[in-house]
């Protein structure tokens, strides 16, 4: 089940390192080549009288010969360097049998890890018949399978005497060791990251200053590039962006511009539409005049005529005022024709009165025409 309360190690040295590796990979060889003109690894393995050699590069490892451990020795040695270049410029370790050093695996608290030279050499006693003056040792951190708070480290040891006399020897041939380790755990020649150390400060080979920096640049360099093949992309999509959105907002603008004048033009349409509509939906007026100049006989006589809101009313004389309902009904024009008032007699001239109102329709074929 998961543990949601387990603590998470973030080594950020580890990371730094390994992404250090991975841009050391995406430089050229050739580069490679001019900064550093190391080339491989000659491994010399200590006997009772000689020094076994071999030669690693690519974790493929290669025997070349058995040497003395003397005057013979160093020239046999100088004889391979000379024979090939690659000799010439391979660094050069130790790597201990099991014959000189031994190892041990130890559990220790979680807290020891940031001390863990200090913590061994003070406990060294306990853990190996020897004590912290009499040899060399190394602490390695194993990966996983640790308990909660616990480490586990493997304790490389091999006696001062030995390696002392071993390291004397080869400075007579004129070899400078990069580093001794442990046949039984030993560092990746190819990865210096994470790799021990059996040798004294005094015995190990001084590294040139200038190559270091000029591979730090290099990497450096690497870096940069790729960050501008990451970044420049990106920045330049998001100046356009920021281009497109500038005109996006004057389209914009004059798009509100048009769509005001737009929307004032629909309005002036609409309402001469509904002029439009008015006017169709009321005859015109000489129109309504011909038409009651039709209807209405010679004999009936009109004193008043008032036309508003599509309703039309007469006043005036006929001697048969109750006809005129029917007379308006006939017409298509007019609809609805009712008196508003009662009819009453002229006593002089003996004509009917009458004030009829009727709704004036758009029915008979009325025009647009003006009056």
């Amino acid at each position: 089940m998961l543990n949601l309360n387990s603590t998470i190690d973030m080594d950020f040295k580890r990371f730094l390192r390994w992404w250090r590796r991975e841009l050391d990979f995406l430089i050229p060889e050739k580069i490679k080549q001019l900064v550093n003109d190391r080339q491989g690894f000659i491994i010399i393995s200590p006997e009772p009288a000689y020094l076994a050699l071999a030669y690693g590069l690519d974790g493929q490892v290669q025997p070349l010969a058995r040497l003395e451990r003397n005057e013979a020795g160093i020239a046999q040695f100088k004889a391979l360097q000379d024979s090939d270049e690659k000799f010439a410029k391979a660094s050069v370790i130790i790597r201990l049998t099991g014959q000189d050093a031994i190892h041990r695996e130890l559990t220790l608290p979680a807290a020891a890890k940031e001390n863990l030279q200090q913590v061994v050499a003070y406990e060294l006693d306990r853990y190996t018949p020897f004590k912290a003056g009499q040899a060399y040792f190394a602490a390695k951190l194993l990966e996983g399978g640790n308990e909660p708070g616990q480490i586990k480290v493997v304790l490389i040891l091999t006696p001062r005497e030995l390696l002392d006399g071993l390291c004397e020897d080869l400075n007579m041939m004129g070899i400078s060791p990069l580093f001794a380790d442990y046949q039984g755990f030993p560092n990746a020649l190819d990865d210096g990251y994470g790799a021990y150390n059996l040798l004294p400060e005094r015995f190990r080979q001084k590294s040139a200053t200038t190559p270091r920096l000029i591979h730090s640049a290099l990497l450096a360099s690497t870096l940069l590039l790729l960050l501008a093949t990451l970044v420049l992309p990106v920045t330049m999509q998001y100046q356009t962006v920021d281009a497109l959105a500038e005109k996006v907002k004057a389209i914009e603008k004059d798009a509100k511009k048009i769509k005001a004048l737009q929307q004032e033009v629909d309005a002036v349409i609409n309402e001469t539409q509904k002029l439009l509509d008015e006017k169709r939906a009321r005859p015109a007026v000489v129109m309504m005049l011909n038409e009651l100049s039709r209807l209405i006989k010679d004999d009936t006589s009109l004193a008043y005529l008032q036309y508003s809101d599509g309703h039309l009313q007469i006043q005036g004389e006929s001697p048969a005022a109750s006809t005129l309902i029917g007379v308006l009904e006939t017409s298509d024009l007019f609809n609805n024709a009712r008196f508003v008032s009662p009819v009453t007699q002229n006593t002089v001239s003996k004509l009917e009165r009458f004030q009829i109102t009727t709704d004036v329709t758009q029915a008979g074929g009325a025009t647009d025409e003006n009056p």
